[in-house]
């Protein structure tokens, strides 16, 4: 295949809402160019992009699929993105990677949640932005609707480029007022007939012809000053314009297709090879140094890894961008993340399932390989003597958690391989074997991402799985001081067991000063501090270890071993066995033995008179809770209000953006174990969330009985 120079790519991400149609566009650009000769259709499973048995059985995209168009002498990477917001990873991995996105959307229903997330994530990288109107053949599709609805969301940069004349099962033509040309389509789609613009649209199309150009002269002064002059722009200083005013996010150009007849998709790859900005005209990445790395051929060889596909009979399909350079067959390159060397044995450009082998890939270019022994996604391959680091993907939040076991027990170490293999090919699955909770967690971002994960386990690894409702990580504190004294004393011949410890345990909160003396009754305990250790809980919150034994009723060689008893109780504490936290203890007598007495003696002592006061203290049980912000239309806000409100949330503020409200709002973790599923059926998906941990509250004492009594039967139990 042709090499191609850095100046004739340019990098796309096709993005949309569920159902917009991006897989049979994928399809009518491939056989426009020439790179397909037949159409395939989803309902045969038979389509370059869903090519995995997973997306066949499901009947939707899981995974990102890279594929290539070549259109007059440049080359187009294309990487088409899962619509379902349970997929984001892919679609934000293939922005980072790519230079415009073509935002597809569905004419029945204009703009959706998932044009809202995918918008979010441009704006944050800065990256142009192409509004794709499809399916304008369904009987429900409004154009002008769906054109207002943009400009209302996006304001007057959303330039219309073209419109249809009519829309319904009978849509065969539009205006397009960069040509001012009439196309028209038969029955197959494929190459329209031009004619000049009927006499009942000449003055819409002069009106909207007049906006774009004043859109696109605004970009360049040049531009600007002849446009006062003549109110006129030939094509190629139009194009001009409009790349400049996509490059800098001033100008939305809103196109018009119907990919299931292949109407208006010829015309699209003309826009997209003229006018699209080149690798090269947008803002250089940069590496971990906060170095600026332009796509200079001549430049040092550094390519990054942004994704890792799993194919039967091939093994780890390695997808990478060349950042920098020239890479060739045969090239040793040294992975400055893991430190390893690596041989480019194979190079391929790709569409989907099917590679063509290629000498070489210029900076900018995308290609893949197989076969390398140590690379991961993430990394960065390097050429000797180039040290960049790439380290710019920043991955959505989980939503979702669930716990996750394998049927047959002597399968768990299999299926652990399996998700750490399943984690390199979407890095939006995180795994977590919790210590404190004594469950394997699988999280992700919502409920088809988690059922995804069990199906692959079963169908392709053949691992029957189990996946339930994680465990909540409750935490334990006190509200009040308290004390307790405790003898441990055991003889059985020989050198026996002895300690006597006295505590005194109270709430601690940061910058407390040390205490002077306790009142408990009528006696009066006085604290003089003779050693304090701070110690940060790996789980959260402080524990505060204080010595104030006087007279050597306790040899000071045995504080450790209290406090390791201490220690073993606030990991496992007595109300419900959750971790404790935000407590100090104050040990202030005791007794010990010249013979009995040993460290496991004063730990045990310790554990025991530390539990006992604990539970003399005002013990209570603190809950996680959890920042949300929820996007929805407004006209679905009451219901998703009243349902967080149902979930004993907190609703803290509201705004709009984009057309969509902003829900903020605080809410327990324990409410929120099927929130993903419950706003998508509350909305119809209409509606998405983001969720991370803000702190921990006290839990209300009808639920904290409850819960407490439900440990004590299971240890019973």
């Amino acid at each position: 295949m042709k090499v191609y120079n850095s100046h004739d790519i340019k990098n796309i991400a096709l993005l949309g809402n569920d159902g917009s149609g991006k897989t049979t566009l994928t399809e009518a650009l491939l056989f426009e160019s020439g790179q397909i000769k037949r159409r395939g259709r989803i309902t045969a499973k038979n389509t370059v992009s869903d090519y995995f048995p997973v997306e066949q059985d499901y009947g939707y995209s899981v995974f990102s699929t890279v594929f290539h168009v070549e259109w007059n002498n440049k080359k187009l990477n294309i990487i088409d993105c899962p619509g379902s917001d349970d997929f984001v990873g892919a679609a934000i991995t293939a922005l980072q990677v790519t230079d415009t996105a073509l935002l597809l959307i569905n004419g029945r229903f204009g703009p959706e949640v998932g044009t809202q997330n995918h918008f979010r994530y441009t704006e944050k990288l800065g990256k142009p932005v192409i509004f794709l109107v499809n399916q304008l053949d369904d009987e429900k599709c409004d154009f002008d609707t769906v054109l207002a609805e943009l400009r209302s969301a996006y304001g007057p940069k959303a330039i219309p480029v073209q419109y249809p004349l009519g829309t319904g099962p009978g849509f065969c033509s539009l205006i397009d007022v960069i040509l001012m040309k009439k196309l028209t389509w038969g029955p197959d789609g494929g190459e329209p007939t031009l004619e000049d613009i009927p006499a009942d649209e000449a003055d819409r199309a002069e009106a909207m012809h007049r906006a774009l150009v004043e859109a696109a002269a605004e970009n360049d002064e040049g531009l600007m000053e002849k446009f006062f002059e003549t109110e006129h722009l030939t094509e190629d200083e139009m194009r001009e314009g409009i790349r400049k005013g996509m490059a800098s996010r001033s100008v939305f150009p809103v196109f018009c297709v119907c990919a299931s007849k292949n109407m208006g998709v010829g015309r699209l790859m003309e826009f997209l090879g003229n006018v699209v900005p080149f690798v090269d005209e947008m803002p250089a990445e940069h590496n971990t140094r906060g170095e600026a790395v332009a796509p200079d051929p001549s430049g040092p060889t550094s390519l990054f890894f942004f994704k890792t596909g799993v194919e039967p009979h091939i093994g780890e399909v390695q997808y990478f961008k060349v950042m920098s350079g020239t890479v060739s067959e045969g090239d040793d390159l040294v992975n400055a993340d893991r430190g390893s060397r690596e041989r480019m044995a194979q190079l391929f450009v790709c569409s989907g399932a099917t590679r063509d082998k290629v000498e070489r890939l210029q900076a900018g270019d995308i290609g893949c390989t197989v076969k390398l022994r140590d690379v991961r996604t993430g990394n960065t391959l390097n050429a000797k003597g180039c040290e960049n680091r790439f380290n710019f993907i920043r991955y959505p939040r989980p939503k979702i958690t669930r716990a996750i076991r394998a049927l047959n027990e002597a399968d768990t170490e299999k299926m652990m391989a399996a998700l750490s293999r399943m984690r390199q090919e979407d890095p939006t699955w995180e795994v977590e074997q919790s210590k404190e909770l004594r469950q394997t967690l699988v999280r992700g971002q919502g409920e088809f991402h988690l059922r995804t994960l069990k199906w692959r386990l079963e169908n392709l690894d053949k691992i029957p799985v189990e996946l339930s409702p994680q465990k909540i990580p409750y935490r334990e504190t006190i509200t009040r001081p308290a004390r307790a004294d405790y003898r441990h004393k055991k003889q059985s011949g020989g050198a026996g067991q002895f300690a006597e410890v006295h505590l005194v345990v109270e709430p601690y909160s940061e910058g407390m000063p040390d205490p002077t003396a306790y009142k408990f009754g009528g006696q009066e305990i006085r604290v003089t501090v003779r050693g304090r250790e701070e110690i940060d809980l790996e789980w959260g919150g402080k524990l505060v270890f204080i010595n104030s034994v006087v007279g050597g009723a306790i040899d000071a060689r045995f504080m450790p071993a209290i406090l390791k008893g201490v220690m073993s109780r606030m990991e496992q504490g007595p109300l419900t066995g959750s971790y404790a936290r935000d407590v100090r203890v104050v040990v202030y007598d005791g007794k010990m033995h010249p013979v009995d007495s040993n460290e496991l003696s004063f730990m045990l002592a310790g554990r025991a008179a530390f539990s006992q006061a604990f539970r003399e203290a005002g013990p209570k049980v603190l809950e996680p809770i959890c920042d949300v912000e929820v996007f929805v239309p407004a006209a679905l806000l009451g219901d998703v209000m009243s349902d967080l409100q149902g979930r004993r949330g907190l609703i803290v503020g509201m705004s709009s953006e984009h057309g969509y409200e902003k829900l903020q709002a605080k809410v327990p973790l324990r409410e929120l174990s099927d929130y993903a599923t419950t706003l998508s059926s509350l909305t119809g998906g209409r509606a998405s969330f983001v969720m991370k941990f803000a702190s921990y509250e006290l839990l209300p004492p009808d639920l904290q009985s409850k819960l407490t009594a439900e440990s004590d039967s299971a240890r019973e139990e």
